[in-house]
């Protein structure tokens, strides 16, 4: 009896150091239930599922496997490979002329996530049902006084990012975005406005609960519907994207 109640507390320990070993190493049990549901837009290997906003620009977006700033002229971003693989890119060629892309779905409440480059001051835009934008830019360095609704995470024409969470030219950039539609009665007028919830650049909140009364620039249409395609804006600057997944919430 002596024996074995000297080993029962070993092993107890035992058991215990293991079980918390297991805890600490396990990821928390919402790790990927956010993703669980999520669609991916891109699929690494073509533009299926996207449509051009100017069809007889073709060349404006490609599909590539990397994309690095280009070091003699950091304006420029530089793509190569073909893509095919599962962190393949979109990527918005250094054409004079370029166009929007568009997806062929539609979403209302939804929660967008991507992963973005820029080239040094290089300019583009996330749009919500081709509606409301967020701004794409390059503001790594802006002083926080200085923002405005131009700026990377900025909602464009209404609200700058309360903070400047930008990386430099050249690095890959994390963006979640929470959005909520517009609402509307049975006659089809527009009771709520839009809402963007939450915009999180590289793991910081820049904006919040921001209402938008209505389009806010550059937008497909001047009239706003309770669904609408994802738009990357593609007529300006040198951008790529990559990781782009979205989960419906309604």
């Amino acid at each position: 009896m002596k024996t074995q109640a000297i080993q029962n507390p070993i092993v107890l320990l035992t058991t215990f150091v293991v079980l918390v070993s297991l805890l600490v190493a396990a990821p928390p049990a919402s790790a990927g239930d956010d993703q669980k549901d999520a669609l991916a837009l891109f699929n690494g290997k073509d533009l299926n599922g996207w449509k051009l906003r100017t069809p007889d620009r073709k060349d404006t977006w490609k599909v590539v496997s990397k994309v690095e700033l280009d070091k003699a002229e950091p304006k420029k971003l530089t793509g190569s490979g073909t893509g095919g693989t599962a962190d393949a890119i979109l990527f918005r060629q250094p054409v004079e002329h370029g166009s929007d892309i568009i997806t062929e779905k539609s979403f209302g409440d939804c929660e967008l996530h991507l992963e973005l480059m820029v080239a040094k001051d290089s300019n583009s835009g996330i749009y919500f049902m081709g509606e409301y934008e967020v701004q794409v830019f390059d503001s790594f360095g802006k002083p926080d006084k200085e923002l405005t609704f131009a700026d990377l995470g900025g909602v464009y024409s209404v609200a700058a990012p309360k903070t400047n969470a930008s990386k430099a030219p050249g690095e890959w950039q994390s963006v979640d975005i929470v959005f909520r539609a517009p609402r509307f009665d049975a006659a089809g007028k527009k009771t709520e406005n839009a809402k963007f919830v939450s915009v999180t650049l590289n793991g910081k909140k820049v904006i919040e609960n921001l209402e938008v009364k209505g389009p806010t620039g550059g937008q497909l249409s001047e009239t706003e519907k309770p669904t609408g395609p994802l738009m990357l804006q593609g007529d300006h600057g040198v951008v790529a994207f990559r990781n782009i997944t979205i989960k419906t919430t309604k």
